[in-house]
């Protein structure tokens, strides 16, 4: 397997934009635990070996359709059997977007094309283009610890909030309101005419494009199909409790957590390693981290070594320094007004989490 050069690179010192210089960087600690930081984490070198296995990328994709079918199957019975079978398709439409960011990487098989083939399944199911889910999150991955770089957080740079937008913002975060699962989708990977202008009149918008249109139809088939209210009967209440236990599972990621801003800067992306810093990751009992969530609650090691597999992840011997207990993270946070939530960080709110 090939290791991205940028993966090795000697790790740079966290620093904030205070001069206007091109590629310029000014060494500023934002977190107490940086000390920890690349000293004890193994070099990617040594984690070569967690390669990607066509027999567990069968096994978890077999596991969450085997899921899906038994939702989708209870779903029709009715009754007290009916809502059992939301939950667990819920459950399963989670995974799914677990498999669609793991295919993304093409890192849940060892062959692309099984990757590509699952991965836009898993689009289907997830609400999200399968292109497009790969070119911006290869993105987000490139400029992670840049908010206003990263695509996925660049709506979230500090900036004056009008009255209606902090009252939607607070009604959604402090009632569970899924808008933020529903917004990343929308503004991220189906708005094409942003995405143009992130890739340019490009073969790769292109493709995007297409993608968002061949998923778009097939939706639209299934509807034909089932009827609006088949669809709602079958799916409509898992899907609204998948979006809202992903609210929180998305945003703990990186929500809240110091970043830089380029303000014109020529910046530097930040290496894999040095991306632990603008990271987070939630501690769930093993059993959940493993067999429900495929360990993308380990969301720091995803990140400082993005060529690992989410099902070999806990092999790495390193805990991230922003680790933290996912009912106390969740507790805290909640605490947060919505909108200081999302567009402040914790050196602003004094609460570190």
């Amino acid at each position: 397997m090939r290791i991205d050069e940028s993966w090795t690179h000697p790790v740079l010192p966290i620093c904030d934009i205070t001069s206007t210089s091109k590629n310029k960087r000014v060494p500023v600690s934002t977190f107490a635990g940086n000390s920890r930081r690349n000293v004890l984490a193994p070099p990617p070198a040594a984690c070569i070996a967690l390669r990607p296995s066509d027999k567990l990328g069968l096994l978890h994709t077999a596991g969450v359709a085997a899921t899906t079918l038994a939702g989708l199957a209870m779903s029709r019975l009715g009754g007290i059997r009916w809502f059992g079978g939301q939950v667990l398709l819920a459950v399963s439409l989670v995974q799914w977007f677990i498999l669609l960011h793991e295919c993304g990487h093409e890192t849940l098989f060892r062959r692309g094309p099984l990757n590509t083939l699952v991965g836009r399944t898993a689009a289907f199911f997830s609400g999200i283009p399968f292109i497009c889910w790969k070119r911006v999150h290869a993105k987000h991955h490139r400029w992670t610890g840049w908010q206003d770089l990263d695509p996925t957080t660049a709506s979230l740079v500090p900036r004056p909030l009008s009255p209606l937008e902090r009252s939607v913002i607070h009604i959604s975060w402090k009632y569970w309101v899924p808008t933020f699962s529903v917004l990343y989708r929308v503004n991220n990977y189906w708005n094409v005419l942003r995405l143009r202008k992130l890739f340019g009149p490009s073969r790769e918008w292109r493709q995007m494009r297409l993608g968002a249109i061949g998923l778009l139809s097939l939706y639209s088939i299934t509807i034909y199909l089932v009827g609006v209210r088949g669809v709602i009967e079958m799916v409509g209440l898992a899907v609204f409790l998948a979006l809202v236990c992903e609210d929180p599972l998305i945003l703990s990621q990186h929500t809240h957590i110091p970043q830089h801003v380029s303000r014109g800067v020529n910046a530097l992306p930040f290496a894999a390693l040095e991306q632990e810093e603008f990271t987070r990751s939630l501690r769930f009992p093993a059993w959940v981290s493993k067999f429900v969530l495929f360990n993308f609650d380990a969301h720091e090691l995803h990140h400082m070594y993005p060529f690992v597999p989410g099902y070999h992840l806990r092999r790495i011997p390193y805990d991230g320094v922003n680790e933290i207990h996912w009912w106390r993270w969740l507790t805290l946070a909640k605490r947060i007004r919505g909108e200081e939530f999302l567009f402040r960080n914790q050196n602003d709110t004094g609460i570190y989490i």
